[in-house]
């Protein structure tokens, strides 16, 4: 095997390193790579040279002492728990997360003793009450999925720090473009880099930092023991769409702004949810917490409930039905059969997801283009 010779020249763009296993020319080196006094790779489930350029570009992006790639973002919250929460203790965590993370707390969490109290984290009176019971971590998300309820990250952070608990924030609504939870106090932060930071829905992996260099090798120690590491081919994917976020999340924030006002105006439509507006009720807060803009997702509701939703689907068809989101052009969720489908329904409801919500991930296309497709679904 041969390293190419470039002469004076060199790459532009990075190179995909895809070996599983690398050459190392004796014990003493191995064992320097083994405790840090040298760089280098061994085995790629426990680094390689493109989920280390990712996790480094990642990591400046949220001002933060260190990084790990992960498989997915689930990997990117896991990593952690399972690392730093041991049997007997306790996770304080908001009642609005991604059902999937949910799930991950109550039921498999639970199996190996650990107890998880979820409280409405908008009521700092209620987490103040929770945390009065030792716990380990505070988790939340800077936006909540779907209903883009906002953090109050600092006051969290205080609440958390004078109990001694971790502050452990999903960020992946806003993105570090928005928010850089870690500047605002938090511990530890993650991002599901197939949302807005891949920004093409060609890449499922995951991202958490910390500020605490401590963690780091708690967590990554866990996250290669649990098999949670990222592939080099999707890492290169998402150093690409990582350096076009700050070009995209704007465009596609200035469009929500107008599809939200937008939407308020159409037909059937019972209720927009979307931080930017004034009837959202952390409006205020969602310009503290999210200075660059309040983002590009956002919530409609249609009178006509499930059919209404389905109607919707099967015109605007440009904006498709994707249970996911982030991608460059705009795209549609159902939060009552995707993200919250296993959620008790009577819960689900106490939180306003109805079967008429929809969840809108908004694109960078001309908004007229978006307006027009999305007038096919609501006509």
């Amino acid at each position: 095997m041969h390293t190419p010779d470039f002469g004076r020249t060199r790459p532009l763009a990075p190179s995909i390193h895809p070996s599983a296993v690398y050459c190392v020319p004796d014990l003493d080196v191995l064992d320097a790579i083994y405790v840090g006094g040298e760089p280098g790779f061994i085995y790629a489930r426990d680094g390689h040279p493109n989920a280390r350029s990712l996790a480094m570009e990642l990591a400046k992006a949220e001002a933060a002492a260190w990084g790990i790639v992960t498989a997915s973002g689930m990997g990117a919250i896991s990593g952690p728990l399972l690392s730093l929460v041991s049997q007997g203790e306790r996770i304080v965590a908001s009642n609005s997360l991604y059902g999937k993370t949910t799930k991950l707390l109550a039921q498999e969490m639970s199996r190996f003793g650990v107890v998880s109290q979820f409280v409405d984290t908008n009521d700092l009176a209620a987490v103040r009450l929770a945390l009065d019971t030792p716990s380990r971590i505070l988790l939340v998300e800077t936006v909540s999925n779907p209903l883009c309820r906002i953090a109050d990250l600092t006051a969290l952070a205080e609440l958390a720090h004078a109990r001694n608990c971790l502050l452990f924030v999903d960020n992946t609504f806003a993105s570090p473009y928005l928010c850089r939870p870690l500047v605002m106090g938090a511990d530890l932060v993650m991002e599901s880099l197939t949302k807005m930071i891949g920004g093409h829905s060609d890449v499922t992996l995951g991202f958490v930092g910390g500020s605490n260099a401590a963690h780091a090798t708690p967590v990554g120690a866990g996250i290669s023991t649990w098999g949670l590491a990222a592939n080099p081919f999707d890492c290169w994917l998402a150093e690409r769409g990582l350096a076009t976020l700050d070009l995209r999340m704007p465009a596609a924030t200035a469009n929500a702004i107008a599809i939200a006002d937008w939407l308020v105006t159409q037909p059937g439509i019972v209720r927009v949810v979307y931080p930017g507006r004034h009837d959202h009720p952390d409006h205020e807060l969602a310009k503290r917490i999210l200075p660059n803009g309040s983002g590009n997702m956002l919530c409609f509701e249609l009178a006509g409930g499930r059919d209404a939703v389905n109607h919707f689907m099967h015109h605007a068809t440009e904006v498709p039905f994707c249970p996911s989101l982030g991608h460059h052009r705009t795209t549609c969720s159902h939060p009552d059969t995707t993200s919250h489908r296993y959620e008790p329904k009577e819960e689900k409801r106490k939180l306003g997801i109805t079967p008429g919500l929809v969840r809108l991930s908004v694109g960078c296309e001309p908004l007229a283009e978006i307006q027009r497709e999305m007038g096919k679904g609501l006509g």
